[in-house]
């Protein structure tokens, strides 16, 4: 199946029964959609190998950003996860779908050293969020550049397919990542929304991870998983994007110097608060209102 929108392609390519490829190209200037039913015997894995998008689940009530370079991995035995797909301008995806059964077929042999088909996880829902390594990028970029009208064109893509999925599991490639449990439950999700909350209004005197974790009543290596796959990112990381992000929009209300809004973001020196402006934006607070006001 293919499929041609001015300058946006998806086509659609069947390896075998249960095991197929979808290949987005948006080169426009405007986000595309797509939506589609997919049961829950399938393993989603999806490559933006440029640019991003966007996953919706839940009606719109939980969404996974996937972001230039990085992939997803879903399953989800005890329930549907269609695709609701924003591709986002100037983004390519590929998405690799298989059922279950022939994954397992795949990887039998592997089985020992990939958590997610070990006896006590093959039956739980699972979502990992990791960046594309390299020789995993070099696999997606032929697959999204393979003739479309070649007569060998779907065994190639076949093969490449593949390859890609032995480069994603493969031991030494992955040693840095875990394939985390999902969530649980919603309630895990509200603790983990409370605690970026804490954080935000405690920035000037954040609470250390695992007093974070007690006060919202979730083991700490739970809020450090659940905290990455909601927001992208790690709790430090998070808060430090956030507190740089308020000391501009403080420093654009001219209302406060710099010491003041460094203090307010939770710096005790201003040479630490200009560092870390300096880190985030590339210039200095005083550079920063400066041209502001040069505009």
């Amino acid at each position: 199946m293919s499929k041609n929108i001015a300058e946006s392609t998806f086509r659609e390519v069947t390896l075998e029964e249960g095991f197929f490829v979808l290949k987005f190209q948006n080169n426009s200037n405007e986000t595309e959609y797509y939506k589609r039913d997919i049961d829950n015997s399938y393993i989603q894995l999806h490559y933006c190998v440029k640019g991003n998008c966007k996953f919706h689940f839940n009606n719109n009530n939980y969404t996974f950003n996937v972001l230039d370079k990085h992939s997803i991995f879903l399953y989800n035995p005890q329930q549907e996860l269609p695709i609701n797909l924003e591709i986002l301008p100037k983004t390519s995806l590929i998405s690799v779908l298989i059922s279950i059964e022939k994954f397992h077929a795949l990887f039998s042999r592997e089985a020992s050293y990939i958590p997610f088909l070990s006896d006590d996880n093959k039956n739980k829902k699972y979502y990992d969020n990791a960046e594309i390594k390299p020789n995993t990028l070099i696999a997606l970029q032929q697959i999204l550049t393979a003739k479309n009208h070649s007569s060998m064109r779907d065994l190639y893509i076949k093969g490449k397919t593949y390859e890609l999925l032995s480069l994603h599991f493969d031991s030494g490639e992955n040693t840095e990542s875990e394939y985390c449990p999902f969530l649980v439950d919603d309630r895990e999700i509200l603790k983990i929304r409370q605690a970026k909350d804490i954080i935000i209004a405690r920035m000037s005197e954040p609470p250390s991870l695992q007093e974070l974790a007690t006060e919202v009543g979730l083991n700490l290596k739970k809020l450090k998983e659940g905290f990455k796959q909601i927001y992208g990112d790690t709790v430090y990381s998070f808060l430090f994007d956030y507190k740089m992000e308020h000391a501009r929009k403080l420093l654009e209300s001219n209302l406060h110097n710099v010491n003041e809004v460094g203090s307010q973001v939770g710096y005790s020196t201003s040479s630490h608060f200009i560092a870390a402006f300096k880190k985030k934006f590339g210039t200095t607070p005083k550079q920063y209102v400066m041209s502001l006001n040069n505009q």
